[in-house]
């Protein structure tokens, strides 16, 4: 059945790279758009929105070695703004830019709860332990204690429980039903949680999202709440998290940009599917509809076709 899996996966995909690839060319390509006055962005964008992220990896060192220059430094002097964020996006290696995402979450004043709630509740226990490892090579310190040092109360310990699982090796538990409650939802496989959901709401007569909601509030409420929404259907809760980014006025362009660069080569296939399904309209139409120039085409490339 390995073919079928292959299968499913290349079906969740938007961005499947180049066939007959080889990075000397597009490096080049890349070189000569951004050489002398001006860049010319459209080949930036049709060489690094239909390439691999192992595929833009191999363009880089050909760069290196065909110029002497760093590519991704080299896009960032080139380009700005949000299209600058997107393309340099594009130039990390899958773990190493969500423990930049988190890094960037906790520096500065005030931690973006949202964007570590989002990593930490979405990724599967193995792409954790290799974010982890991407964090602590990259930032000299542990993800664990920085997310510690910068948040508290039972918001630092459902994120903790979710990055350790810490309470799976028979810890035992004192004090209060929030602990509890955290433990067994960061700790249970999804199958069992599910089955779990379904006996809470016999017994509760609601929801376990309406309890959550009645018993808690702020970052710890949309942590419990991302944690179920993950377990029930992990691409309606990207496909919510990517219509919030979009709706209303402003676009929430970090959310818009982690959610669509992190999911291209996984399920954003799959997640547009549910987009459709769950607000009655394309996820491209809306990116077109609130985005302008090299951005908005960037992103229409990564996004791929829609009917």
């Amino acid at each position: 059945m390995a073919w079928w899996k292959a299968w499913m996966e290349q079906e969740g995909v938007t961005v499947k790279g180049g066939p007959h690839f080889n990075p000397d060319p597009d490096a080049e390509t890349l070189y000569k758009a951004m050489k002398g006055i001006g860049t010319n962005e459209q080949a930036v964008i049709d060489v690094l929105t239909k390439r691999t992220n192992a595929q833009r990896q191999q363009i880089a060192k050909s760069f290196k070695a065909q110029f002497g220059k760093d590519l991704t430094e080299t896009l960032q002097s080139e380009l700005s703004g949000k299209f600058e964020r997107l393309i340099v996006a594009l130039m990390y290696p899958p773990y190493r830019y969500e423990a930049k995402e988190l890094h960037d979450a906790m520096q500065g004043l005030g931690t973006k709860e949202g964007v570590i709630i989002e990593i930490l509740a979405s990724r599967t226990k193995n792409q954790l332990r290799e974010i982890m490892k991407a964090y602590e090579e990259d930032y000299g310190s542990s993800l664990e204690e920085d997310i510690q040092a910068d948040t508290s109360g039972y918001l630092e310990r459902i994120l903790v429980c979710l990055l350790q699982d810490l309470f799976a090796a028979g810890e035992k538990i004192h004090g209060t039903d929030e602990m509890k409650f955290i433990t067994i939802l960061c700790t249970r496989s999804a199958t069992h949680l599910m089955r779990v959901f379904e006996e809470y709401e016999k017994i509760a007569s609601k929801s376990i999202e309406d309890s959550i909601k009645s018993e808690t509030h702020g970052s710890l409420e949309e942590a419990m709440l991302t944690v179920v929404k993950c377990t029930r259907n992990l691409h309606s809760y990207f496909a919510e998290r990517l219509y919030y980014a979009l709706k209303g006025a402003g676009t929430r362009d970090g959310t818009l940009i982690r959610n669509i660069v992190s999911r291209s080569e996984i399920d954003l296939n799959l997640i547009k599917g549910q987009f459709s399904k769950m607000y009655g309209k394309t996820l491209s139409s809306m990116i077109a509809g609130d985005t302008s120039g090299d951005y908005k085409n960037a992103l229409l490339n990564l996004v791929g076709s829609e009917s």
